[in-house]
């Protein structure tokens, strides 16, 4: 390990604009980082972080999987899928599956090219528009509410919350979101439309929910609580906006430094998906999580003692040149495998499909009105979160 001349801080904004060298230099010299300022751990090659994914016996999600919410020891409300282990995360994995299956999933891609053809059409012949404020930041939350059954007159507001609930000041670190604080009553805006559901079912997530039965931990068959509904409802809108508006940012911002390979897909759209892969490999939009360690454990002859956090860099990982070789080159045609922006195991991103899917939908949308673009760097605004990666305004110029 080395504490004094590597230095990762997940809060330093300017370490945040660019990790990647300083994660190469982790691989490379400290596989096994310690963070003595902030009191953490952290994994960062392939074989390290997907092993340590896979260990839920070990590096618990229960306490949350970021790394202010595990220092703060703060308790979950239940049905957030993300902080939770076997066998209640099993128990609420296995009802949200029902939600996400690949029968729903084709059925929303028409929606899908109709919320990208209603942002975009207007713009063509402007000469500009943005990745994030003109897409990324409507056709995400368009989705997901039309899944959930949320008005759209409501949707921006609700996706402007979540999106400044993430969001860092400079110099400061991670602080709890409020939403989790105990007595917190944040969601409350989604209690309406639960109870409005309840008496007016629909063909909708929301509907879903509230009529699935299940046996629980206990063995117990029953229906959702309205609280465990309202969990659900919010970590399903805000996990179906945020990540995948990220994804869209960096389409944006990868393909307009790589115009060869762009022109390459607008030619060939056979090409679009193993290009959204590559974008997800080579920018993660989540790329850093955390894990609580419930018990001793050895990296490279170091023990990390029970109560520790160790932060596992999967945007790192995936630009391991020992699993993906030449890993920090772009490369539409590279074979992946398997790449970590989704997690893996038991706390895959159930959302995958739906985000490869925006993804692909969007790219291909882009392309047919403006099949070449230039970045307007000096306007381009990156977002500054602990745990998701990308832009906040991703301003391009269509007329080149």
């Amino acid at each position: 390990m080395s504490v004094t001349e590597i230095y990762y801080d997940p809060y330093d904004f300017e370490i945040d604009a660019d990790p990647y060298p300083v994660w190469k230099r982790m691989r490379d010299e400290a596989p096994l980082y310690y963070n003595a300022e902030h009191d953490f751990y952290a994994l960062s090659r392939f074989d390290d972080v997907e092993k340590a994914i896979i260990d839920w016996g070990t590096y618990r999600s229960g306490r949350g999987s970021v790394l202010e919410l595990i220092r703060a020891n703060i308790e979950m409300p239940s049905g957030l899928i993300l902080f939770e282990d076997p066998p209640v995360h099993d128990v609420h994995r296995g009802l949200m599956s029902r939600v996400f299956t690949p029968k729903k999933m084709a059925a929303i891609e028409p929606k899908v090219r109709e919320f990208c053809a209603r942002t975009l059409d207007p713009l063509v012949g402007s000469g500009e528009f943005d990745f994030i404020r003109d897409l990324g930041a409507q056709m995400p939350m368009r989705t997901i509410g039309y899944l959930l059954g949320i008005p759209e007159s409501d949707q921006e507001a609700i996706r402007d919350r979540l999106d400044a609930s993430l969001r860092l000041e400079e110099g400061t670190t991670g602080q709890v979101p409020d939403r989790y604080e105990p007595g917190n009553n944040d969601n409350e805006e989604f209690e309406h439309y639960i109870d409005w559901r309840a008496e007016h079912p629909s063909d909708d997530l929301m509907t879903e929910l509230l009529n699935a039965e299940f046996d629980d931990e206990t063995g117990t068959r029953r229906r959702l609580r309205r609280d465990e509904v309202l969990t659900y409802v919010t970590l399903l809108a805000g996990a179906g906006n945020e990540t995948t508006t990220r994804l869209i940012g960096w389409t944006g911002k990868t393909l307009g430094e790589h115009p060869d390979q762009r022109r390459e897909i607008a030619a060939d759209r056979s090409l679009i998906p193993n290009a959204i892969e590559e974008i997800l490999r080579f920018e993660a939009p989540s790329p850093v999580q955390a894990r609580y360690v419930a018990r001793d454990v050895e990296h490279y002859g170091t023990t990390v003692p029970e109560g520790s956090v160790m932060v596992v860099l999967n945007g790192s990982a995936n630009r391991d040149e020992r699993r993906f070789p030449d890993g920090d080159r772009f490369d539409i045609h590279r074979k992946i495998g398997h790449h970590l922006s989704f997690g893996y195991g038991l706390h895959f991103c159930l959302g995958a499909a739906l985000a490869r899917l925006e993804g692909r939908v969007a790219l291909d949308e882009v392309l047919t009105r403006f099949p070449d673009w230039e970045i307007d760097y000096d306007h381009a605004v990156q977002a500054r979160t602990s745990t998701v990666r990308g832009w906040e305004t991703l301003p391009v110029r269509t007329d080149v």
